[in-house]
């Protein structure tokens, strides 16, 4: 055992002992964040304009601190832009983390110097949970890849800006920087099938033990890596047994990725993003991620099912219960102020607090009152999978509101299939009768003749890369909505196919 490794499991042991002190105490540690927010705010343009002198209690913060998404605070965020200080946060930001909006364009969000710590610490403690829960931290010795965007920056009024995973890219540890690849040089190249192809040429060699990134682009590069070599990756990589992902549900693709190695590994589950990182996966064990509350971030929630009200109730973390859809929201110390992520959560556990990320409160389907989520298309696919024996590339669903003839209206299941299912009308019954389970208001739209059962769409190799690619957003931290309310990615869908 190496000292490495032997440093590993002693820092473990004591991070965890830490994490487990405030994770108990989650009521008093998220009045601490929020007490110390509106201290260290109260003398910026935003704290002025919204009395935080006056704010002495979660009650009156939700009377002057309405609820706001980007496009809402963006006039805030321009004149940090524009160099401006003490706007949302004291001074000026370290960086912008630039992400592309759907109704915003570009967006920028601001990261600090009380905030960037936070995103650093956590993806080391998930890691150091893992090492203190199972023992293992041997994979410390061998090498570890980061598949992320660029960390290439720009500038602008004094503040550089760039992706969340290039900015971070920049804080990776000493002791990690002879285990990490790949190459700086490697990393900074912009094309995202020309960077794999390298990736494929720097790591095929290595002993890889740890590889960490959105799971569909870390599927390209499994894929690429067996075709290169004409090995599985398990036996191109014999001491790789831990996968790091964040961004979306690894469920869909997990039958896939066992295939492309050749046996089972173990996974950590990250949610980060650009506005924070929100919570890890602390234990192999339980289902969730540990919700981070000492992290910087007052965290409220809102009802997903009433979020869109005039005045829907806000509540805090002493009033969440699990298996509600909540939609949450972010104060932080990087100047975000009851602000709509857009994510939505549900709580598996309150001792501690855990989630799981059931969606996107933009990303459902509701085209007939079905109120239809991410989490249970995703529930209904995988048990689908387990049942008839097949595995996926990706799918996403959307609604078919005129269909052709006298049809009734219905979701079209648009599916790439890694192998396909020996019947795919006996799995598309099978899917129709598992949403039917899981969603009443869907159930009764089905019995009441509203809508017909789902129909599946079988989707060329490579249809989602190819729609990606003619999207601009081939690989980096972009993902494949799973729901629309609308056609626009199912019709782009049907014109790539022969």
């Amino acid at each position: 055992m190496s000292l490495k490794t032997v440093s590993a499991k002693i820092f473990a042991k004591i991070v965890a002992l830490r994490i487990q002190k405030w994770s108990r105490n989650p009521i008093e540690t998220q009045q601490k964040v929020f007490e110390k927010l509106i201290a260290d705010a109260k003398n910026t343009a935003f704290g002025s304009d919204h009395d935080f002198v006056n704010i002495t209690s979660y009650k009156t913060f939700a009377k002057h601190v309405p609820i706001r998404d980007y496009e809402a605070l963006k006039p805030y965020v321009e004149r940090v832009v524009s160099g401006e200080e003490n706007v949302l946060w004291p001074g000026k930001p370290l960086y912008f983390a630039k992400t592309s909006g759907t109704t915003s364009g570009a967006k920028y969000i601001p990261l600090t110097k009380q905030s960037m710590p936070h995103h650093i610490e956590a993806a080391r403690n998930a890691i150091l949970c893992y090492i203190n829960e199972t023992g293992k931290a041997d994979f410390a010795d061998g090498k570890m890849i980061f598949l992320q965007g660029s960390p290439e920056m720009d500038e602008k009024n004094g503040i550089k800006l760039g992706r969340l995973s290039g900015i971070v890219a920049h804080y990776v540890p000493a002791y990690l920087q002879k285990n990490r690849l790949p190459s700086w040089e490697t990393n900074c190249i912009d094309d995202w099938e020309t960077k794999v192809d390298a990736i494929v040429e720097e790591t095929k060699s290595e002993d890889m033990t740890v590889i960490s990134g959105i799971p569909s682009w870390v599927q390209m590069y499994f894929e690429k890596l067996q075709k290169n070599t004409g090995k599985k990756v398990g036996d191109l990589f014999k001491n790789f047994n831990l996968f790091i992902y964040g961004g979306v549900n690894y469920e869909p693709y997990r039958a896939k990725f066992e295939n492309l190695i050749g046996r089972k590994v173990d996974s950590i589950e990250l949610f980060p993003a650009s506005e924070g990182f929100f919570a890890f996966q602390d234990s192999q064990k339980e289902k969730g991620m540990l919700l981070l509350l000492n992290a910087g971030i007052f965290y409220e929630f809102i009802e997903a099912s009433s979020f869109f009200e005039e005045n829907p109730k806000r509540l805090t973390i002493g009033d969440v219960e699990i298996g509600v859809n909540y939609v949450m929201i972010i104060s932080t110390n990087a100047g975000l102020w009851a602000y709509n992520l857009g994510d939505t959560v549900q709580f598996t556990s309150t001792k501690p607090y855990r989630v799981i990320v059931s969606g996107r409160i933009k990303h459902f389907i509701s085209a007939f009152g079905e109120h239809v989520i991410g989490k249970e298309v995703e529930e209904a696919m995988n048990k689908a999978m387990e049942k008839y024996n097949f595995s996926i590339t990706e799918f996403t669903v959307a609604p078919q509101i005129t269909p052709s003839e006298a049809n009734l209206p219905y979701h079209e299941w648009m599916v790439e299939f890694e192998n396909e299912p020996e019947s795919i009308p006996e799995v598309t019954q099978f899917l129709d009768t598992e949403m039917q389970q899981q969603n009443s208001y869907y159930f009764d739209l089905i019995a009441g003749k509203v809508l017909q059962p789902l129909k599946v769409t079988s989707l060329k190799k490579n249809s989602f890369q190819t729609y990606m690619k003619s999207q601009g957003k081939l690989g980096g931290q972009n993902k494949v909505p799973r729901l629309s309310n609308d056609r626009n990615i199912a019709d782009a869908l049907i014109k790539i196919q022969p």
